[in-house]
């Protein structure tokens, strides 16, 4: 062997190295722009005046609402709720538990909050009861 070869193997041999370090550098950047990209719109959602999970809800949604159909979403919204957090918290009891059940239900929380806010302010529009009063038809004697 003469001494070229050597040195041609050599300078092979530190080309995938500098690549592989270009494109390690390229990855992190690209994780942190992903990272200001999720921040953003994460503030985005909490600058918006009805609440985070505005993004995912029509705020005109229930305008055409009467007020039966109010209070039956009112049900649903609460029961959902409900659910969702019984969830959360089911989720949380383990470890690293909280984080992974604020990821997997946390958005779902947050729009459910959100249109609870829409239809407690469109029932106040229409001067609708959400909760039914019962009263009885028959006076005490």
């Amino acid at each position: 062997m003469d001494c070229r070869g050597l040195r041609r193997a050599k300078d092979f041999a530190r080309v995938p190295r500098s690549t592989s370090r270009r494109r390690a550098g390229l990855g992190a950047a690209v994780f942190a722009l992903a990272g200001v990209v999720l921040a953003a719109v994460t503030l985005a959602g909490c600058g918006l005046g009805n609440g985070p999970g505005a993004l995912f809800v029509d705020p005109g949604r229930y305008d055409a609402y009467h007020c039966n159909d109010l209070a039956a979403r009112w049900k649903y919204l609460l029961d959902r709720e409900k659910t969702l957090r019984n969830l959360m918290d089911k989720a949380s009891g383990g470890s690293g538990g909280s984080v992974i059940g604020s990821l997997a239900y946390g958005v779902d929380y947050d729009s459910v909050l959100t249109e609870k806010n829409l239809v407690q302010r469109q029932a106040a529009e229409k001067k609708c009861e959400l909760a039914p009063s019962f009263q009885s038809d028959q006076t005490i004697r």
